[in-house]
């Protein structure tokens, strides 16, 4: 669902730059408290994590494909603050380097991708938790349902911001119903996706989700006809520390894997969005990328003949670049809040 430059006048897209900006302010200083010495790299590896996902375009429909948004994964496993963080890392990333999403749409992208999947993902993902029972599985069928439910939301956004600042004359109505039709359908993708990825990091590491926290209830053991709850067991350091990092390190493989081989198997349709621009001639306005020239336009090397070793090297390249901007981001948040707490 990247908007590409020209689909939004500039008053609209200004506004929602600023919008953009000010989440990104305020998320800057919530993901102070979502984040310690442990979420931080993590946080770094979702964000690329998502950068290797949205590569993976699967078909839906009528020759439409779709690809993950990534505002529930995030927020679920690394806060809401943190969450739309990610997204707009990878948003940033996948602009000035891959011409995906316009430079001048960046604010309308930021706005629609991070904000409001993360914000709508969140709070439906909150409510469920409160009153389905606590357990793993309820965690996992809360994040399909957020996740499902933050898809046609970003459409509808999207219908909004055109209805205001749309440079084509175009039905509104039609816009809206095959918008949020075919991201319901897009939505289902996004919540398997969401609901195995969460799933799997229960799995293996539930202090590690956000969302999970407070999961493991306390053991109960029956003492002289009372229950009591027992002593917390104790984890040796050295052993939470190599299987975290053994969670890290699974993540990366398996995003340079999803990046640099499974990517050239992805659906060559176009998706969501360009399906419907394309249909209802929003498209028609559509501008040139100020970084169409880059080296990695497209998600491919220039000058790398093979198509499959030019996307492969883009997608690895992508995951590396996204990781390390990231991680860099997510660790001086982390190092001002302790230095906050220090002060």
């Amino acid at each position: 669902m990247h908007v590409p430059d020209g689909f939004i006048d500039a008053p609209v897209s200004a506004a929602t730059g600023v919008v953009a900006a000010a989440a990104i302010a305020v998320s800057l200083r919530g993901a102070r408290r979502e984040l310690d010495e442990r979420t931080a790299p993590l946080a770094g590896l979702v964000a690329a994590f998502i950068f290797a996902v949205q590569m993976l375009n699967f078909p839906v429909a009528a020759g439409t494909s779709g690809h993950l948004l990534g505002g529930a994964l995030a927020a679920i496993l690394v806060g809401p603050y943190t969450g739309v963080l990610c997204v707009s890392v990878v948003l940033l990333m996948q602009g000035i380097l891959f011409a995906d999403g316009g430079l001048t749409a960046l604010g309308v992208n930021i706005t629609d991708m991070a904000i409001t999947t993360t914000v709508v993902a969140y709070a439906v993902f909150r409510a469920l938790v409160k009153i389905l029972p606590r357990s793993r599985r309820s965690i996992t069928a809360a994040s399909f349902t957020a996740a499902l439910l933050s898809v046609p939301a970003a459409a509808l956004v999207f219908t909004l911001l055109y209805a205001l600042g749309g440079t084509t004359d175009v039905s509104i109505g039609k816009v809206a119903t095959a918008m949020i039709g075919v991201h319901v359908l897009i939505g289902v993708g996004e919540a398997a996706i969401t609901a195995l990825t969460v799933g799997a990091v229960i799995a293996v590491r539930p202090d590690l989700v956000y969302g999970a926290r407070g999961l493991e209830q306390r053991l109960k053991l029956r003492v002289n006809g009372e229950l009591v709850d027992a002593a917390p067991r104790l984890t040796p350091v050295a052993t939470t520390r190599t299987s975290h990092r053994k969670v890290w390190l699974t993540g990366l493989v398996a995003s340079l894997l999803l990046a640099g081989f499974v990517s050239f198997y992805a659906s060559s349709n176009p998706d969501g969005l360009e399906k419907v621009a394309a249909d209802q001639g929003i498209d028609r306005t559509a501008k040139e990328h100020a970084s169409a020239d880059s080296p990695l336009a497209d998600y491919g090397v220039r000058d790398v003949e093979d198509a499959r070793l030019s996307g492969g090297l883009a997608g690895v390249i992508g995951v590396g670049v996204t990781v390390v901007a990231g991680t860099g981001v997510f660790w001086a948040v982390r190092r001002r809040r302790s230095t906050a707490q220090a002060a």
